[in-house]
């Protein structure tokens, strides 16, 4: 399991070495860093986000601003070289305040509390999360829509690719598709469905998720633009 994460910080050091972290801990996935709270809000437009490692003091738009303007607010870890702002930064139910520089071990624990905390909100709702089942290896799986990377044509069947595994499932792409909620699935290619939720970033060819580069049709680029300006 792991928590989509972005990092927000004006200093570029800080971010590169919170980012590094970031990717260095087993828990946690980075969906991007940025230097201004306007470019952290137009990418948790279209992305889900767990995490915000949050600085306070940046110029326009301070940490506390930021999170003044979003409706829904994921948690928050601030992270800041002033401990005089640690009791405001409660007032906004942060997870956890960690002072710069960040120490490995704090800040894995304060990760371990962030992913304890996601756990406890969340421990009771896979049940009712969005899913459908397949059929692999002679099993009936459930699965659950929210972890589904992409899906892949592969011969008469088609390759499910999840956050924890990939299963074959005997099914033409236009059939699968068909189970799959319209609003964040997009069909991008003959061979390729995608989570929208799950692309990092695209280009006129490409779109990625994680490492993998996913083909774009020409006429199929469109399709994925729209979709991402879903808010």
């Amino acid at each position: 399991m792991k928590l989509n994460c972005v990092v927000v910080d004006d200093s570029s050091i800080q971010r590169m070495i919170i980012a590094k972290l970031v990717n260095n801990h087993p828990n946690l996935h980075l969906v991007g860093d940025f230097s201004n709270a306007i470019e952290a809000k137009s990418c948790m437009s279209i992305h889900n986000v767990d995490l915000i490692f949050l600085d306070i003091e940046m110029p326009v738009i301070s940490g506390f601003d930021f999170l003044d303007g979003l409706k829904t607010k994921p948690q928050i870890i601030f992270v800041t070289s002033k401990a005089e702002y640690a009791m405001k930064a409660f007032d906004y139910d942060a997870t956890d305040y960690l002072q710069k520089p960040i120490a490995i071990d704090r800040f894995n624990a304060s990760v371990k509390r962030a992913v304890d905390q996601y756990l406890y909100k969340n421990d009771n709702k896979d049940d009712d999360g969005e899913h459908i089942f397949i059929k692999s290896n002679l099993k009936k799986l459930k699965i659950f829509t929210s972890k589904i990377k992409w899906i892949e044509a592969f011969g008469d069947y088609v390759r499910v690719v999840t956050e924890d595994d990939s299963n074959l499932v005997l099914s033409t792409m236009k059939s699968f598709e068909a189970d799959l909620p319209g609003n964040r699935f997009v069909r991008v290619h003959k061979s390729y469905i995608i989570n929208i939720d799950k692309v990092e970033r695209f280009n006129s060819k490409f779109a990625e998720i994680g490492p993998t580069k996913i083909p774009l049709s020409r006429n199929k680029k469109e399709d994925l633009v729209k979709a991402l300006s879903i808010d």
